[in-house]
Formats: C-alpha cells, sequence, structure tokens
C-alpha cells in the first residue's frame, strides 16, 4: 500500500514521491486504494494475503484512523492469514505517542522507522526533517506503545561522513535492541537532487570498510545478515520482503505502486503498474481503471529477474524454490548461469548461491548475467 506524499522530498530519493502542502485528501485516496484493490482482487481473488506493507513517501503523515479504515477495508474485500505481518513505515520527524499507540491498535504489528542517522549533521545534509534526539524519542515512542517488533533504517556512506560517525550510528541503533535493522548504502540515484548536485562522499575504499565494520558490530550484538542490506534477530526477518526476494507475488496499490502475479494456468508471469501522479490515480482508480501499464515477461527477463532478487539471500536458494516460482527447468537456469565466474556464484546438489566474495561483489554477479541474457 503505497502513501505517496512526503513533507519535503529528500535530495537522494527517487522514490514515488510528493510534497503534501495543505491539500493532503486522506478520504479520496482511501476511495482510490479500495477501488484499486477491487480491480486487483479480480485476478487474486482466491489468495490470503500472508503481508500487507504500508510504504511512501511517509505513511505517518495519515491518521490512524485512516490506517484503521484502510486494513479494514481490506479484511472486508478478501481473506487474511491469521499471523498476517502488517508493516508500517514511520518518519521520526511526524510521530507522536498517541498516534504510535493508535497505529497499533489499527493493526499494525511491524514498525519500520526511517532513522537513517542519529548524527543532526548527517541528517541536515540528508534534508531530513528530524534530528538525532526525535530519532531516539520516535524509537522510545515506539516501544512505549507496545510495538516489539521494530525496523530500524540507517544508511552509510553519507556526505563527509567518517568511520567513527558510521560506527556511532550502528552501536547506538544496537543499543536499542531493535527487532531488525536495514543498513544499506547512500546511492545516487538518477532524477534526484543529489544526482544534479552531487555532495562529497567518503572515498570508496573509506566505503568498504565503513561496511565492514558495521557488519562486524551487527554480528557481535547478533543480528543475522539475511540479506545483503538486511538483519535481524532470530526469527524476525521482515516476512514481506523475504517474499520479494523469493520472486513471490504481490498486488502493487497507490499511486506509482507495481505489483507481480503469476497466472497459474498459462503459466505466465506479469508486472503491473499504476499511475504515478496522485490526482491522476485517484481520478483513474474511481474509473476502473489504476493500471498504468503491464508487461508479460519472457523466459530470459523470468530467469534475471528471479537471480536479481533471490541472490540477495545469504543463503542463496534451492532448484525447487526456483521451478515452482519459474516454471523453468533447473537445466536452463544452470545453462544461463555457466558465464558466471564459478568462484563467484556456486551451485550444489539442491540449489545455487554466492560465495563469500560473489555476495560482496554481488553487482558483478548480476552483471555477468544480464551480459549472458544478451
Amino acid at each position: 500500500m503505497h502513501i505517496p506524499w512526503c513533507v519535503r522530498k529528500c535530495p537522494y530519493c527517487d522514490f514515488n514521491s510528493h510534497e503534501a502542502g495543505n491539500a493532503l485528501d486522506e478520504s479520496a485516496y482511501i476511495a482510490a486504494l479500495m477501488a484499486d484493490l477491487e480491480q486487483e482482487l479480480e485476478l487474486n481473488s482466491q489468495r490470503e494475503l500472508q503481508s500487507i506493507f504500508f510504504g511512501g513517501g511517509t505513511p505517518s503523515l495519515f491518521s490512524a484512523e485512516s490506517i484503521n479504515n484502510i486494513i479494514e477495508g481490506i479484511s472486508r474485500k478478501t481473506s487474511l492469514a491469521p499471523d498476517i505481518e502488517i508493516s508500517f513505515e514511520a518518519n521520526p520527524g511526524t510521530f507522536e505517542q498517541q498516534k504510535f499507540s493508535d497505529y497499533k491498535s489499527a493493526g499494525i504489528n511491524r514498525l519500520s522507522i526511517g532513522i537513517q542517522s542519529f548524527n543532526d549533521d548527517k541528517l541536515h545534509r540528508l534534508g531530513r526533517i528530524h534530528d538525532g534526539n526525535e530519532a531516539i524519542k520516535a524509537i522510545d515512542a515506539a516501544y512505549a506503545a507496545g510495538f516489539d517488533n521494530i525496523n530500524l533504517d540507517l544508511m552509510f556512506g553519507l556526505p563527509t561522513q567518517s568511520m567513527e560517525a558510521a560506527v556511532e550510528d550502528v552501536e547506538l541503533a544496537c543499543k536499542f535492541q531493535p527487532a531488525h535493522i536495514s543498513h544499506y548504502q547512500l546511492t545516487i540515484e538518477s532524477n534526484t537532487y543529489f544526482h544534479k548536485h552531487t555532495p562529497v562522499l567518503p572515498a570508496t575504499d573509506t566505503i568498504w570498510d565503513m561496511q565492514q565494520r558495521c557488519h562486524d558490530i551487527l554480528n557481535k550484538h547478533e543480528y543475522m545478515q539475511y540479506e545483503v542490506s538486511a538483519f535481524s534477530k532470530a526469527g524476525k526477518q521482515c516476512r514481506h520482503n523475504i517474499n520479494y526476494w523469493n520472486f513471490g507475488d504481490y498486488i502493487g496499490i497507490g499511486a506509482g505502486a507495481h505489483g507481480k502475479l503469476t497466472d497459474i494456468n498459462s503459466p505466465s508471469i506479469q508486472r503491473r503498474w499504476k499511475q504515478r501522479q496522485p490526482a491522476t490515480y485517484i481520478k483513474h482508480a474511481m474509473l476502473g481503471d489504476s493500471c498504468s501499464g503491464a508487461n508479460k515477461l519472457d523466459q530470459a527477463d523470468i530467469v534475471f529477474e528471479f537471480l536479481m532478487n533471490a541472490l540477495r539471500l545469504r543463503q542463496g536458494f534451492t532448484y525447487e524454490l526456483f521451478e515452482q516460482r519459474t516454471g523453468i527447468t533447473t537445466e536452463q537456469l544452470l545453462k544461463d548461469c555457466k558465464k558466471v565466474d564459478p568462484e563467484l556464484l556456486v551451485a550444489t546438489d539442491t540449489g545455487l548461491g554466492t560465495s563469500q566474495r560473489g555476495f560482496d561483489f554481488l553487482n558483478d554477479v548480476l552483471e555477468s548475467l544480464l551480459a549472458s541474457k544478451k
């Protein structure tokens, strides 16, 4: 469920997000979401939802009442798994204690807080609307509201960031003992302010050392790296994101949202995406036409996209999962992967994964796969 509004667009963000201003019509957007969902359920009516993820933008701009209305609307239209994971992204600059409590009462059971850094200077350079003290208050408020499944987002390789500053961020995050920590490098994406006005970033070797040092700290505090940027306590992996990485199906609801659907009768895999501009999305959704486009994947695309996702998992994947999710034989998979350096991509009797070096240089592995696809 994509909530596309923010207080202010961050200079590094390339997501479909828009500054909210004073004209945030929650009721109109909720009506569009429900209309969009009904259209999607025509293709997914027999499936039970295993997870819901409210992403943004900044979902915490919406009132708890609106979030409650969305969840209740979903439950009236389709079946939810008894143990469904409902994740919600929150910005420390938009939190209130009562709001967090009300989100939990609405059914949110996993909270993801966009800390990025606890350092005021780095937050300012990132264009964030909160400071380090507000970040700490938001974590305390989440615990006080009764959340016990909390993710903290942290970035490294920030403008002018030193090794010491990167380590301090991770050490402080670990002291709060969240269930999950997402730790990822700042990258300069096209169509962002930082792409046009690139800040001074640490040297490549320094960023590499930051990553290794921070990973060591996370391991010391018993956070298991199960994906390139994801670390969790035992049993606290993000189920929603694991579904992405295992090439599972998902419905994308909201302005600019993307979805992936397997038609087991064909069989075929289709990607679908929605109108990007909120006003245009609302208009089209209410007319029964929220989908902006769709694309049926060919076999080469399916293999590459599966690998692009599944190889992000530290444990790799089984051939059984590959055949189940793609409808393609293991023999074809291994044929497509034969040009990749065997010291980077390792095949066993039961599955495929990267070596430690391959995991560290996953982009090189994917570039080799992409070259073999052409």
